[in-house]
């Protein structure tokens, strides 16, 4: 074979693993992207499968045999898709085969970390519902609880009684977030906040403590407490940022603080470099997309889950051109946004 025929064979080979690798995500210290034609945001789904495909559908993100059809989107998902109902592994599961033909199309899915997701990481399983162990469960489950039960269990009555706690699918769904598992892997990959266009996503929000840390300082801490730092997480983890009140997965000050706050809020819009924070988590008074603080804070959560939530709604909030506006099933509405364009003054040598 000639030389140039090699090369080209060569280009050819390197062609088609490009091809069948896997999207390239933005550096895990990335966090901010600018002059997107059209952003989505939704909030928590809480194992609200078909809901959360109704609400996709409806904003054209989605066609009928769930395929991408968003074309430049950007979707921010808030987290908080697992707990509290029964199909959160399907919609974890929509989320991942998402992902890929979303940036191929020119746009992103930009999934978030919630609360229940760290939860989960973190081994809090109070409300993880039956149908999700179930999720879970397949032909070796009880070979497999068996076989772990042998390695905790102390005694007979000690067995029963975790066998009580302990339904089939439980040990495996451990496993899957564990962090070498299908779903933990993932998961702790994920930024806990992202920038677009001046706005900043978050799942709880960003308080006066946490503010000075920056976008990329949040997302770095929470990441190597669920990595290399997972353990001293674990050993205490209402001392971490992950998991700590205060901190951007629970954080629900900019839902509940009076107008008197707003001071406090411009301070931190200003360490953030933002003109306004979406949050969800703390669900809406009237479960409608709402603002406070002139536009600078969105509140998107909604109650897409009915057995949590029973006169709760799929939204999602899109944002276009400057505007920005609630979707539901069944209507739109406007939705206030800060005055002005883009992101706040950035200090000298602020990476754009």
């Amino acid at each position: 074979m000639s030389h140039r025929a090699v090369r080209v064979a060569t280009a050819v080979i390197v062609v088609a693993l490009v091809a069948l690798s896997p999207a390239t995500l933005p550096a895990a210290s990335s966090c901010e992207w600018n002059n997107v034609e059209r952003v989505v945001a939704i909030g928590d789904v809480h194992g609200a499968y078909d809901r959360f495909v109704e609400i996709l559908k409806v904003a054209g993100l989605v066609d009928s045999e769930l395929r991408w059809s968003g074309g430049r989107t950007h979707v921010v998902q808030l987290g908080d898709i697992v707990d509290r109902g029964d199909d959160s592994r399907k919609a974890l599961d929509l989320v991942r085969r998402l992902e890929r033909p979303a940036q191929s199309a020119g746009g992103a899915w930009h999934q978030l970390m919630g609360n229940h997701e760290v939860a989960r990481m973190l081994g809090d399983l109070r409300l993880v519902r039956p149908a999700e162990y179930a999720a879970f469960a397949n032909d070796d489950s009880d070979r497999t609880r068996e076989s772990y039960l042998k390695t905790i269990a102390r005694s007979a009555s000690d067995r029963t009684e975790l066998i009580n706690q302990m339904p089939l699918g439980f040990v495996e769904m451990r496993q899957a977030f564990g962090r070498d598992g299908e779903y933990g892997r993932w998961l702790r990959q994920l930024p806990v906040a992202i920038k677009i266009d001046g706005l900043l996503f978050v799942h709880g929000g960003v308080s006066p403590a946490v503010a000075a840390l920056g976008c990329e300082g949040i997302n770095d801490q929470v990441k190597r407490e669920l990595t290399s730092d997972l353990e001293k997480t674990r050993a205490n983890a209402l001392a971490s940022l992950t998991a700590r009140a205060d901190g951007p997965l629970w954080y629900r000050g900019l839902a509940q603080e009076p107008d008197t706050f707003a001071p406090q809020l411009t301070d931190i819009l200003s360490k953030l470099y933002v003109r306004a924070i979406v949050v969800a988590h703390p669900g809406t008074p009237l479960n409608r997309i709402t603002t406070r603080f002139d536009g600078r804070v969105i509140e998107i959560d909604t109650g897409m889950q009915p057995a949590y939530i029973p006169d709760g709604r799929a939204s999602a909030l899109e944002i276009r051109g400057g505007a920005a506006t609630a979707i539901y099933v069944d209507r739109r509405d406007p939705v206030e946004l800060p005055k002005g364009e883009g992101s706040a003054p950035q200090p000298v040598g602020a990476r754009r």
